[in-house]
């Protein structure tokens, strides 16, 4: 329970000194004018509350990662928590924070935009691409969740059905002006997620949870033998560091209306995703007793199951009672619905910036997203085991290509550069040795991931050393 308490406290000085030091480096000035303000068109750039801002970014980037990915990612062990903690401080707030301002400073531009700048055009195709198929991604992967949890709770509608009207939904989220449906029906899932956290987290308190300490060993216990490096780091991913997130950032950039409200809207946002990450790996690793029960309930359920969807139906109910585990629930399901909405819609604004087609008028709109809902729903029979591994890989990876163009921008403007720049070779390391060892991947000897990342690492490095030279 000390580690966990900790853990809460750590993520809290993050915000207020780190998020501080952070904004002060990149210089956000509350005199500029915003996007918003100068270029209002009723459809992406309206003018919103920095509240409500936060909120739907929040919700934005709190789907299923911060939930699944940590209880999934705690039966490596008490490790979990450090990632946590440590990667939202000094990665994924960072990263969320600079992506966003960075697009508010450029007329809220979209990420492959933003990193082409920086990257240079042949980045720039690739993330173009590389970013719209993550987009749909996260859209099949935000409807086959939910569903299967809406299913469980009412029993009269199925699956199928589900996915259906969670599509309709999305249809109307991805081509409506944000402020129509996402501004107004945001603020309802909210409080139901928020629910969700303080419910579990009280109940952490009241069932005096034997959460694991992490001086009881950081080695990994995961029961199929995965390391720590680097299969933790791809497990939790929304709740540490997430490049998902910076796709999502711009969006609101567009609604922001000063940029003093840069650090609580985006390096808070993922503060508070942190928290929620924390809370379900503390529970998860408690309820069963220990992160050994945890394992051996997941191992006992059929290979079809959608196992973290599994764990949180059984802890909401037994912790908060019929009632409160429905609510509970719903928090859970509203989190990826809000996610994979805006998802679609990222995908919209990217393919509409390097189309260069105007998103104000309807047809427009449909034209751009009518062939990501095909995407989308042709992603849909696969497993989602299998989609979410690859969405997890794909998100990190995207993170790696943010975390340089931060990096390259910070250095031409002459700023503190290195506050991006280690975790830009963490993740380089992470991702390179994720993609040759996991069995998704290659299914490489872990010395040969090693290599890889080692690899990786010094001929980034070389390339950033020759642009410095360059520069000079």
């Amino acid at each position: 329970m000390l580690s966990f308490l900790f853990s809460i406290v750590l993520l809290v000085l993050g915000y207020i000194l780190y998020g501080r030091l952070v904004a002060r480096i990149f210089g956000a000035d509350a005199n500029r004018t915003t996007p918003a303000i100068a270029n209002p068109d009723g459809v992406d750039y309206v003018a919103m509350p920095w509240w409500k801002i936060f909120l739907i970014q929040f919700l934005n980037i709190a789907g299923l990662g911060p939930i699944f990915g940590a209880i999934m990612g705690v039966m490596f062990g008490p490790s979990a928590f450090l990632w946590i903690v440590f990667g939202s401080i000094f990665g994924g707030a960072v990263h969320d924070y600079l992506s966003g301002m960075l697009s508010l400073r450029r007329n809220g531009a979209s990420l492959p935009e933003l990193v082409g700048e920086q990257l240079g055009t042949g980045v720039k195709q690739f993330m173009r691409a590389f970013s719209l198929i993550l987009m749909v991604l996260v859209g099949a992967v935000f409807v086959s969740g939910p569903a299967g949890l809406l299913a469980g709770m009412v029993s009269s509608i199925s699956v199928t059905w589900w996915i259906v009207i969670i599509f309709v939904y999305y249809m109307l989220a991805t081509l409506l002006p944000i402020d129509k449906l996402i501004g107004k029906i945001y603020p309802i899932f909210g409080f139901a997620l928020l629910f969700m956290a303080i419910g579990i987290l009280i109940s952490l308190f009241v069932n005096n949870a034997p959460i694991p300490e992490v001086w009881s060993g950081l080695a990994s216990q995961h029961p199929q033998g995965y390391p720590i490096f680097p299969m933790m780091f791809v497990s939790i991913a929304c709740g540490a560091v997430s490049g998902f997130h910076a796709t999502q950032s711009p969006m609101m950039a567009r609604c922001m209306v000063n940029e003093k409200y840069g650090r609580p809207c985006f390096y808070g946002a993922m503060i508070a995703e942190g928290v929620v990450a924390l809370i379900w790996a503390a529970a998860a690793s408690s309820f069963f007793g220990s992160v050994g029960g945890l394992q051996e309930y997941v191992a006992s359920l059929p290979a079809t199951a959608n196992k973290a969807a599994e764990v949180v139906n059984l802890i909401s109910n037994s912790w908060l009672g019929k009632f409160g585990g429905i609510l509970a629930v719903l928090g859970v399901v509203a989190a990826p619905i809000t996610s994979g909405d805006t998802a679609l819609r990222s995908a919209r604004l990217i393919a509409a910036d390097f189309l260069h087609i105007d998103q104000k008028p309807i047809a427009k709109r449909l034209m751009v997203a009518v062939p990501l809902f095909v995407g989308t729903f042709i992603l849909l029979q696969i497993n989602f085991d299998i989609i979410w591994r690859y969405f997890a890989w794909s998100n990190q990876t995207l993170s790696v290509f943010t975390f340089w163009a931060l990096t390259v921008y910070l250095y031409k403007e002459k700023r503190n550069y290195w506050i991006t720049l280690l975790p830009a070779f963490f993740m380089s390391a992470v991702c390179s040795a994720y993609i040759m060892v996991a069995p998704e991947g290659f299914g490489l000897p872990l010395y040969i991931g090693y290599i890889t990342a080692a690899i990786v690492c010094v001929s980034f490095l070389l390339l950033f050393i020759r642009f410095t030279r360059n520069k000079k």
